[in-house]
Formats: structure tokens, sequence, C-alpha cells
């Protein structure tokens, strides 16, 4: 039975945990908190964030780093982007080479504004296969088995194969890629429109708004990751357009609904004590900001969304300042 060890014990990481030992794996779940896993160990299942689906057997919770990933044939990573470069670090001597690495946090690197790929490399070098899961996906959904379509994107054929091996039933269908630019910026950018929308909604500016707020949307982040070198097809896939209309239109997306509450007058702590878990667009939208400034792309949805998060902008303000700019052609 191959090995996979799953790092970040979070709803995503849990679901994607749940799905590899449905398929009958050794799956080994990793958290940081000895508490939390003790607690995961206890109730036999994650009680905190996606109570009801009793662990099998075949899934096993541990605060063990090192546990998890001896002997581990895939090591998919599912921590929030802020940690991911620390976490890279702790595991990096515990490493072999056979072993092949992959991720489904969704976000830049805080602490350069870089792709998680480019992190990786940087501190890891090239022994390693690395492989992105995205797409639009709600870690509940997954969990209860619903259908789902999935991309898995990687320089390494073989190893987005095996992956996709590894997570494939008759409910749960990953798609292949070898764009992983364009599926980590999809997969992080998206976070920043959700936000958008939720404030545009509740606002009450209606269906038509938010149509046009994904639409324009989905130009931004694709002249964004088409300049970083991502394939403009991949934006109108499931890591694009995909992730796009689900994290925009749907409840279960915590961004869209700190987006609504700040809509509501919120103030930005306790929108996000509310929520209770990661919004990953909040410090995403700083990152894209800063990033589409230096390599001088326009993103004005990103724009308003980082004046409101860090400038103190008002909602309202920053919906008619979008509409205020001058019109031009599609």
């Amino acid at each position: 039975m191959n090995k996979v060890a799953v790092l970040g014990a979070g709803s995503w990481g849990t679901a994607l945990a749940l799905q590899l030992a449905r398929n009958n794996l050794n799956v080994h779940l990793w958290g940081h908190l000895k508490e939390d896993i003790h607690k995961l160990q206890q109730d036999k299942q994650n009680s905190a964030f996606l109570p009801g689906f009793e662990f099998p057997l075949n899934l096993i919770p541990s605060s063990e780093l090192v546990d998890c990933i001896r002997d581990a044939d895939e090591i998919l990573i599912v921590v929030p982007s802020h940690a991911f470069s620390s976490l890279i670090d702790q595991i990096k001597p515990l490493l072999k080479s056979t072993q092949s690495i992959s991720w489904a946090t969704k976000g830049l690197s805080p602490q350069t504004n870089n792709l998680l790929s480019e992190v990786c490399k940087q501190q890891l070098g090239n022994d390693f296969s690395f492989a992105v899961v995205t797409g639009p996906t709600f870690a509940l959904e997954v969990a209860e088995g619903l259908p789902t379509a999935i991309v898995i994107a990687s320089d390494d054929e073989e190893h987005a194969q095996k992956l996709s091996a590894y997570l494939k039933d008759d409910k749960f269908r990953p798609y292949t890629s070898n764009d992983m630019i364009g599926v980590q910026v999809g997969g992080a950018a998206k976070n920043v429109m959700a936000i958008a929308a939720g404030i545009s909604d509740g606002l009450g500016f209606g269906a038509n708004s938010r149509a046009a707020l994904i639409t324009r949307g989905l130009a931004e982040i694709t002249r964004f990751g088409v300049t970083l070198g991502g394939q403009p097809e991949t934006f109108m896939g499931l890591a694009g357009l995909g992730d796009l209309v689900l994290t925009c239109t749907d409840n279960k997306s915590r961004n869209r609904r700190f987006g609504l509450a700040l809509a509501a007058g919120d103030s930005i702590e306790h929108a996000r004590k509310v929520i209770g878990q990661e919004v990953e667009g909040i410090s995403t939208t700083r990152e894209i900001f800063l990033k589409a400034r230096d390599i001088n792309v326009e993103m004005p949805i990103t724009e308003q969304a980082y004046q409101v998060l860090f400038e103190g902008k008002s909602p309202v303000d920053a919906v008619q300042d979008l509409l205020a700019r001058k019109t031009g052609s599609e």
C-alpha cells in the first residue's frame, strides 16, 4: 500500500486525506499543534473543521513530522501560504530524492510575493518532482463525496498521472496540465475576486454587477498570469474560470463571506474572527497587488481591494472608483 503524507490538518487537508484514504492508500495527516492532533486521534474525525466524517483505519493523524514523511511516496502540502516556506525548510532535511512533492495551497509567498513553485525550487533545488493540486473545490463537498473535478499541474507528466491515480474515483475526476504557473495564479487570484464579489453583493449591487466583476476579474487574472508565463487557455479552464465562479458565487467560500462582512460594516479583524479559518485572499490581495505593480500589469479590481484592506478605503468608495474608470474596448 503506497503511503501519502498530507501536511496540514485544516478542512482542505482533511478532505484530501479522506479522499486518498477512500482509495486504499496509507495516509498520514500531519498538523503542527499536538493538542489539535490529539483531538483528531481521540474523535477519529476533524470535529473542528469537518465534523461527521469518521476517519477510516488507513488515515492516521500525527503531530510527528518525521513519522509522517518517512517512507511516504507522495508529500502533499496543504498549509496556508504564509506557512508554506517555513514548512519546506522543516521537511528539507527529512526528504529523500525518491519522494515527490505536491501542494494544494492556494496563494503566493508573503515573504517574496513569489509563486509557491518558485519557493520550492529556491529552497529545494531541482532534485524533486513538484505538482500543484487546484481547481473549483469546497472541502465539505469533497468530504461528502459529491462529484468534483480538479487540475493537477506538473512539469513531470509521470508525477501528474501518479497523483491523479491516487485521487481519482467515480466521483472525483482529476485533469492534468503542464502549466504550473497558470494554475497557481488562477488558484491564488480568484480569492481576491471573491472578496470583491462578496463586497459587491453585500452592498446590494445585484447580479449584473457580480457577472461584470467575475468577467473583468478573469481578464485581470489572465493578464497577470500570462505576463508571468502562464498559458492563456489555462484561465478558461477549471483552475481559472471554474475556480473563480465557484468562490465568487457560493457562501461556502470564506473569501466571499469575508467580503460580505466588510460590506455590512464589520471590521477586518471581526470578520476574520467570525469566519474562524484562514482567509487567504487578504494576504493574497497584497501580494498580487505588489507583484502586479512590479511587473507593470494593470489590475483595477485588485487595486481597489488592496485599498479597502490595507489603506482604509470604504467598500462603497472602492466600487464607485471602479465604475468611474475611463471606458475602453474589451
